[in-house]
């Protein structure tokens, strides 16, 4: 079967280079905003999508955490790409000859150091790939631009510094989001991720008891996201990852509870534990 990925932004954005390398062999196509990615999944327009959920530097993408409930997609798989930020300028530009330079806002303070040592004038852009676009069609000798390489090599552009991050370890974690659910078999050698969004009922300590199952079957919680329901301050919904199977009798024993005294409860995917992980 030919896959078609979908992933936002223009070519050469970091989620282009993350499809890249999980789908080599794949239709790559761009979209304008997360949820156009992730409807075009849900009408069978594209096999996956990927998506960006949270950074090392700047956190978690919180629109992400409040489409996914509303939507009928399954996480499959994590991914985590190194994100290396790179400067860059039109052919022949040397970097003694800029005066400002275009990116991301979180790219251009992830990079605040290294543009101060240069006296640029930092510009924000809507994200690190369309400022290179944007060089390109610019032809604005004095910009330079903070991107991928992959984006240097779409857009023409020089690379002046290869890594331009004030720091090293800069990372993002991508879901790749299916239409169908696809839920690996359970193998005891094998380590996994089971995420889920639940309401807790109206009652006092609601929250503190459905959570209680997962302490006492030893199930360990990776991070745990609240925020409340449009239109409602009272309504909140949680967003949990955490280390475990659902085919695991201990896993069992704390969803059960969890249900007991949970409004609705939903598992958005079952997928094995990215390496990654064993480096953080």
């Amino acid at each position: 079967m030919n896959k078609t990925i979908i992933y936002q932004g223009v070519d050469g954005a970091y989620s282009h280079l993350a499809c890249q390398k999980l789908f080599p062999n794949s239709k790559l196509i761009s979209s304008n905003s997360f949820f156009d990615s992730m409807q075009a999944v849900e009408k069978g327009e594209a096999t996956y999508a990927v998506i960006p959920i949270e950074n090392s530097s700047a956190g978690r993408v919180e629109e992400i955490y409040r489409l996914i409930p509303k939507m009928q997609l399954n996480i499959i798989q994590e991914h985590f790409e190194p994100i290396n930020h790179s400067l860059m300028a039109l052919k022949g530009v040397k970097i003694d000859e800029l005066e400002t330079v275009a990116s991301h806002p979180q790219a251009l303070a992830q990079c605040a150091r290294n543009i101060k040592k240069l006296n640029l004038k930092p510009v924000e852009k809507f994200d690190t790939a369309g400022s290179a676009k944007e060089l390109l069609e610019s032809q604005d000798k004095t910009q330079g631009a903070i991107a991928s390489t992959l984006a240097a090599n779409i857009y023409n552009l020089d690379i002046l510094d290869e890594n331009f991050s004030d720091f090293n370890g800069n990372v993002t974690r991508f879901i790749i989001l299916s239409r169908e659910q696809f839920i690996p078999k359970f193998e005891v050698d094998k380590l996994y991720i089971t995420s889920l969004v639940f309401s807790v009922k109206n009652i006092p300590a609601a929250l503190y008891k459905a959570l209680g199952g997962f302490a006492t079957n030893g199930i360990d919680l990776i991070k745990i996201e609240s925020y409340s329901d449009i239109g409602s301050v009272y309504s909140t919904q949680f967003h949990i990852d955490l280390y475990g199977h659902i085919e695991e009798k201990r896993l069992k024993l704390a969803l059960e509870e969890l249900k007991f005294f949970s409004e609705e409860l939903k598992i958005i995917g079952v997928y094995e534990r990215n390496s990654h992980r064993d480096i953080m």
